[in-house]
């Protein structure tokens, strides 16, 4: 008797639980639900960085198509354009070499963006964001290696960042 009563406690308090406004899936912000088709246009680059802005833009692409909740689609076929802008890319010192303070061993790098999603048929700003990321590399004996596979990690975490943003609204 005792372990019915048991179990059939555990199921109120499983069926109360289950109507708490939880759902399964996607949850866009308010603004974006109408969206399914996206086009993403290349990433403008405001920095003396080379090649930055086709990197953030395919890294976006990968990390929204991984989520799946836009298609992404030509201009021609779009709901809604994202277009950004790199703003900045810093390099920090985030460790240094114990004997010499001044040599760099670890190295921080920090990617900002500006993006605005529009509206394909009335050009009209839908959504308005910024995204930044760090990423941290231990420096080899190739620095500019060390560099590029920063700038690399940094754009991954930035398509994350910026994904999930417009996809779940956080």
């Amino acid at each position: 008797m005792k372990t019915y009563l048991s179990l059939f406690a555990t199921s109120i308090a499983l069926f109360l639980t289950s109507c708490a406004g939880y759902q399964l899936g996607g949850q866009k912000p308010v603004h974006l639900q109408g969206i399914t088709k996206l086009a993403i246009g290349t990433f403008e680059n405001q920095t003396l960085e080379p090649r930055i802005s086709s990197v953030v833009t395919n890294a976006l692409i990968k990390q929204i198509q991984t989520d799946g909740s836009y298609q992404i689609v030509s201009r021609e076929d779009a709901e809604a354009i994202l277009e950004g802008t790199i703003a900045r890319v810093d390099r920090s010192q985030f460790r240094s070499v114990r004997q010499n303070v001044l040599r760099t061993s670890q190295l921080q790098m920090r990617l900002s963006v500006g993006y605005n999603i529009k509206d394909a048929a009335s050009g009209r700003t839908i959504h308005v964001g910024r995204g930044s990321a760090n990423s941290y590399v231990i420096l080899d004996s190739n620095v500019q290696n060390s560099e590029a596979q920063a700038l690399d990690d940094a754009a991954q975490r930035l398509a994350t960042n910026i994904a999930n943003e417009i996809s779940e609204g956080w």
